[in-house]
């Protein structure tokens, strides 16, 4: 396995508050980044008998991954519903619902292109969403939801600390069962910021769960390299095992530990087709990035926090045997402030396919990323969109945006 070693000298930086929406950016080129991700040989094929009959009903493989994006003035962002109280997730259950998380403490439904009245899921009582990075933050449902209707939270509570908590579906189907939680972990947050939150299923079968590195500004606690704290790291657990969960046996740190060096995570995602992890990570005062954890890879990736913000030094020397994942992508803060991890496209329209979307907060732009031989291609997409709290993906592959204003959003032709 090949990882990068960055050694820069340590900048200084202070973060600053922003008072003001940037403008959006301008459409800039697309620019190559060198590929230095993990080769998927590293990890040799597991063979296993098949002593299973042939389906009879085969899924069609998806469209190839393109390598040069569209036009994008040929597409647009149609609202789809409005009016929802600060979504920030979406998700499905593998049918033709949308499941959208309002940060206050309710999980809504989007059936039949709009939005059911009441919700699936109201735990506003047990929420605290008062700051303005804490509230219902992440939902993942088990991947056979269909047969055992369990979900999954990201939250945190009336005191400011993380909640993963397992739920169950009622008799009816768009109802949830608030009485039926189960708490797996408990994460004490030392300030109000920095709450990651995102949750989502890997092709794998586990379960990962995204965390901040604790709040306040620079990582005061060195948090992000610290291996014996959740905070600022991604956490793979079992949950099919044990109640409430097992630690899988190929954690690299022999516990819930999946990857480190993490600021706010903010959005995971695996892509459908390949099972290729994709991270958001907000930056401190001059760089927003994405990262990636290729399919098969194993565990242990540390993406550089608090030494580096992006790949550019940031507070301290690392030691010389360090090694650092950086990222694929990044953006200075003349083009945004916030970065929100999105979805790779493997939808209806073959020419998106394989595409990367990922946006920023602040102004709104939405950048495409493609992974090719020759490394990863990044480009401006679409400009002043809303101030996007999350993406989403249906059972299809299409994809949605969410604002903060409370617009839901689906890329369509014109």
């Amino acid at each position: 396995m090949k990882r990068v070693l960055l050694v820069f000298s340590p900048l200084f930086l202070i973060a600053c508050l922003l008072t003001s929406t940037p403008p959006p950016p301008n459409p800039v080129p697309a620019t190559v980044i060198p590929d230095t991700a993990v080769p998927l040989t590293d990890v040799p094929p597991t063979s296993v008998p098949d002593t299973a009959s042939p389906p009879t009903d085969v899924p069609p493989a998806p469209p190839p991954d393109v390598t040069t994006f569209p036009n994008p003035d040929t597409y647009i962002w149609e609202t789809v519903v409005s009016g929802l109280e600060r979504p920030v997730d979406i998700q499905h259950a593998g049918d033709e619902r949308l499941f959208i998380i309002e940060k206050v403490g309710r999980i809504r439904i989007v059936q039949d292109g709009g939005l059911v009245d009441f919700p699936y899921l109201d735990i506003s009582d047990r929420v605290g969403s008062r700051g303005n990075e804490q509230g219902l933050l992440g939902l993942a449902f088990h991947p056979n939801y269909a047969e055992n209707g369990l979900f999954f939270v990201n939250y945190t509570d009336k005191g400011g600390d993380t909640v993963i908590a397992r739920y169950r579906v009622t008799a009816d189907p768009n109802i949830g069962d608030p009485s039926s939680e189960m708490v797996l972990l408990r994460v004490s947050q030392p300030f109000g910021n920095h709450n990651g939150g995102g949750l989502d299923f890997g092709l794998d079968g586990y379960l990962y769960i995204a965390l901040g590195d604790g709040g306040s500004a620079g990582d005061p606690f060195g948090n992000g390299q610290k291996l014996d704290t959740f905070l600022g790291k991604i956490l793979r657990l079992d949950v099919d095992s044990a109640e409430p969960y097992s630690i899988p046996t190929d954690n690299p740190f022999g516990n819930e530990i999946w990857a480190y060096g993490l600021r706010n995570p903010w959005r995971i995602s695996f892509d459908s087709a390949t099972g290729d992890l994709y991270i958001g990570d907000v930056g401190q005062g001059q760089w927003e990035e994405i990262d990636f954890i290729p399919a098969g890879a194993p565990g242990g990736f540390n993406f550089g926090w608090k030494y580096f913000e992006g790949t550019h030094g940031y507070n301290g020397a690392p030691p010389q045997d360090a090694q650092f994942e950086p990222p694929v992508a990044e953006y200075d803060h003349g083009q945004g402030c916030s970065v929100t991890g999105g979805y790779v496209y493997r939808g209806s329209m073959p020419e998106w396919s394989g595409i990367y979307f990922y946006g920023d907060y602040c102004t709104g732009t939405v950048w495409g990323l493609i992974r090719s031989d020759e490394g990863w291609q990044d480009q401006v997409l679409f400009g002043a969109v809303g101030n996007i709290t999350s993406f989403g993906q249906d059972q299809s592959g299409e994809v949605y945006i969410a604002t903060d204003g409370g617009q839901f959003l689906r890329l369509t032709p014109r």
